[in-house]
């Protein structure tokens, strides 16, 4: 465990924090040289076909010494949240964990506390990483590109362990929806494909929120104040007007489980022109049709009591709901759930919430359920890992390896 505490401890303290408003691909420089590292690893391991593909995306493959069995792919993102800062992130290490609430150093009115997060009572004892609490930690996803990566050592030094050909890819800009921009299915060339993202430990998620993003464009006229009698139409009055009408009942803070919700989650703008950013999700994909006409209805009827404004509404596809695709190669889940037995952990089957490359990946063709890596209360400065779960997610990396080597392409 020493090796992937050491991975994991250089990853996150390399910058890699996702932009989102720029057409950069990926957004961000430290993506391109956290690849670079990555690179450099793979090539010292002894990986094959080790490449950086368009915008950023690493690639290499673990040859198999098992002839005629499926290609599988293993996949993590180096980017890193914008909720919070990712620069000069320095971890936390704490053995033997003891239970109790924990004070970040940087920053002691930062505090994980158990009342709060209460997976911390299941990690009594053990090894817990934090950041110091002045940014986040970067687990999301550097546990996922550790475990994939002190994995593919152990195969690559263990011959007795039997696995086919095994794909590595690590993506950029996942956080701000664009993680799957640059891939290449074809490239990948494999059967089925897993992506190292998830919370906690013995995860297997199989379903997402089906998601798109609405841009609704409030457009008034500015006029100097002195003279706007009549005249000025104040585009910040009317979006609050329009946020005012959307459904609270149908809010994140106020929905659960396999509840569908309308998210305006950024707002921009001055008096002649506000723009507002809306998520659309549900586990539904026809919902979220629903979901745009109630947005539209709403647009009409504020510029029907208020004429002078002008609304419009356009909606961009996202993703949808993975178990729609991964129903192709039932396989991929039913070795994910023989895999995290065999590693001795309890199946979790869980819907997420939100979405991960892998939707987008299982929408294009290739079947890619998530699976998880120790990593906890994500995006945020409070957010922590557990060495042991990470452990973990590597050992279940090795048996689904196996578990494919021992299938027929």
């Amino acid at each position: 465990m020493d090796t992937l505490l050491d991975r994991f401890s250089r990853y996150v303290k390399m910058e890699t924090t996702a932009v989102e408003e720029t057409e950069d691909y990926p957004s961000s420089p430290g993506q391109l040289e956290l690849g670079k590292v990555l690179m450099a690893e793979m090539k010292q391991i002894g990986l094959e076909d080790v490449g950086v593909h368009e915008g950023g995306v690493v690639m290499g493959t673990l040859s198999g010494n098992v002839a005629g069995a499926p290609t599988v792919a293993f996949l993590a993102h180096q980017d890193t949240s914008p909720d919070a800062s990712g620069k000069d992130v320095k971890p936390n290490i704490i053995k033997d964990y003891d239970g109790k609430d924990i004070t970040l150093p940087g920053d002691t009115s930062k505090v994980i506390k158990v009342d709060q997060f209460p997976q911390l009572k299941k990690l009594k004892g053990k090894t817990l990483i934090t950041s110091d609490g002045t940014t986040l930690l970067g687990a999301d996803d550097k546990a996922g590109i550790a475990a994939i990566m002190t994995a593919v050592v152990e195969m690559k030094a263990d011959p007795s362990i039997k696995h086919g050909p095994i794909r590595v890819v690590f993506t950029c800009d996942e956080e701000v929806g664009r993680g799957c921009d640059k891939v290449d299915i074809n490239k990948i060339n494999a059967t089925a494909a897993y992506t190292l993202d998830g919370e906690d430990e013995a995860g297997l998620e199989n379903e997402t929120f089906s998601a798109d993003m609405a841009t609704v464009t409030v457009t008034g006229f500015n006029i100097h104040p002195g003279f706007a009698y009549d005249k000025m139409v104040n585009a910040i009055r009317y979006a609050g007007e329009f946020l005012a009408r959307m459904p609270k009942e149908m809010s994140p803070e106020m929905t659960q489980d396999r509840e569908q919700f309308m998210h305006p989650y950024d707002l921009k703008g001055g008096v002649d022109q506000v723009t507002i950013k809306v998520l659309l999700r549900s586990f539904e994909t026809p919902d979220l049709e629903t979901q745009a006409a109630t947005l539209k209805k709403i647009a009409d009827s504020v510029m029907k009591d208020f004429p002078k404004v002008k609304i419009d509404i356009e909606v961009k596809k996202q993703y949808r709901n993975m178990l729609e695709h991964l129903e192709k190669e039932p396989r991929t889940c039913k070795l994910a759930e023989q895999a995290i037995k065999n590693a001795g952990l309890e199946v979790k089957y869980e819907s997420i919430r939100g979405g991960t490359d892998g939707a987008r990946l299982s929408e294009m063709g290739l079947p890619t359920p998530n699976l998880s890596t120790g990593m906890h209360n994500f995006h945020s400065s409070l957010e922590f890992a557990c060495l042991e779960q990470m452990e973990n997610a590597k050992k279940v990396i090795i048996e689904l390896a196996k578990l494919w080597g021992e299938e027929k392409a």
